[in-house]
């Protein structure tokens, strides 16, 4: 075995022969260089992890020419030094290599979406997926997750727009359940995000479309067409939750006895919801379906067959500039300046709906059975012992607000008196 000082003199002078050559170095005992009979050069290390009896192992720090003696024999150094602490380099590289490709940021999204949102929050999948690709993944991209710290974290919030609070909120909803998830499965052993507050709440909002401003939504809803169109009609019908109503299969709704069973599986509070579909909300699956006769399964609103309705952001731009067309036109015709539209969301359909209700007399009861709130009315000892469904009650609210909404669109006169005998708080 030779044995010399590993400088670069003796590396650029050791030959290739028909078997491995190896000098050791004489001062780091350990460190050695081993050239291949092809004439490649690399440094290693040999060494034990335990006493006497184990078997010794051998360890590549790198090539020559990538390397020069000295950054090899500093390597080695701290390697042997690791070695000494009963550490094996070897098994750290194994262990960095697969945290590297298991445990990467960007892939382990792919596990948490497919392992854990699918089944065990199938209602906010669309909306993890896009929180995560849109403003996580970019910025911790591929980097290992037990290597993820407070810092890494804390610069993904930084990017977020300040007045953004939703958005902060939503964020930092996310990416806290996939770590917890992750802590859950042995992944990690702790949570970057642990000790962190969540983002202030975003101001509690009140906006309310006008009837004049639901009239113009329907109407400009109808020169989207599918699948967007009918999307923003079912929401002002029904009142559900946007991803509610995006993932609606036909397997969901019975034509025959107007009913729509939410099931607990895609209610954003795991909570089933059986809902009357009125003669308006009809008219429009009817609309989609091209006929009276409904399909038995398969999605009610998607743009490829497989996969429901998304890209709400585009869908709501459309929106806004038919509605805008829509309102100059009218005005035009009047011989009026048109009013810009003050700015609204999508999830105002549903507070417009609830105010609705209770422009038209329905109790606040029936209102929160039919938006599916488990709250007020339905929540503690109320909620254990009332077991009332309401579901004559709300198949008539639905019907007074579908017809409200009819002689809204018709421009008709729309002073709410409507028969709701029964139905009054």
């Amino acid at each position: 075995m030779a044995t010399g000082r590993i400088t670069k003199t003796a590396v650029d002078g050791l030959a290739a022969g028909l078997a491995d050559q190896f000098l050791w170095d004489d001062e780091l005992r350990g460190f050695g260089l081993k050239v291949t009979p092809g004439g490649a050069k690399s440094y290693i290390i040999q060494y034990r992890t335990g006493g006497r009896g184990t078997p010794t192992r051998r360890y590549t720090i790198g090539r020559h020419g990538v390397l020069t003696p000295n950054t090899a024999k500093l390597e080695a150094k701290r390697l042997l030094g690791l070695v000494s602490e009963g550490k094996d380099p070897a098994a750290a590289k194994r262990d960095a290599r697969t945290m590297a490709t298991d445990l990467a940021f960007s892939g382990f999204v792919g596990r948490f979406l497919d392992l854990y949102v699918k089944h065990e929050w199938p209602s906010s999948y669309e909306f993890a997926e896009g929180i995560l690709r849109l403003h996580v993944t970019p910025h911790l991209k591929a980097k290992p997750l037990p290597l993820i710290n407070r810092s890494d974290i804390t610069r993904v919030f930084d990017a977020l727009p300040v007045g953004k609070a939703a958005l902060r909120r939503n964020v930092h909803a996310v990416i806290r359940r996939l770590f917890r998830w992750a802590v859950g499965r042995g992944d990690i052993d702790r949570s970057p995000m642990e000790g962190m507050e969540a983002p202030p709440s975003a101001p509690s909002r009140d906006r309310v479309l006008s009837d004049e401003e639901l009239r113009l939504a329907w109407l400009a809803a109808d020169t989207l067409g599918y699948p967007f169109g009918a999307l923003y009609r079912l929401l002002i019908g029904t009142g559900q939750r946007r991803e509610e109503v995006a993932g609606l299969n036909w397997s969901e709704l019975d034509r025959s006895t107007a009913t729509w069973l939410l099931p607990a599986a895609r209610a954003k509070n795991a909570t089933a919801n059986h809902l009357h579909l009125s003669s308006l909300m009809i008219a429009e699956l009817d609309r989609i379906a091209g006929g009276g006769k409904w399909p038995r399964a398969d999605l009610v609103l998607s743009t490829n067959g497989k996969t429901s309705v998304s890209g709400f952001s585009r869908g709501k731009k459309r929106l806004d500039r038919e509605m805008t067309n829509t309102l100059a036109k009218q005005s035009d015709a009047a011989g009026i300046k048109a009013q810009p539209l003050k700015p609204w969301r999508v999830h105002d359909f549903r507070r417009t709906f609830a105010t609705g209700m209770q422009r038209l007399g329905i109790r606040f009861e029936v209102t929160e059975a039919i938006l599916n709130h488990v709250s007020g009315s339905k929540s503690g000892v109320a909620g254990v012992y009332q077991r009332h469904d309401w579901k004559d009650e709300k198949r008539a609210a639905l019907e007074a607000w579908g017809a409200h909404v009819s002689r809204m669109v018709a421009n008709e006169d729309r002073s709410n008196v409507i028969d709701l005998t029964g139905l009054r708080a």
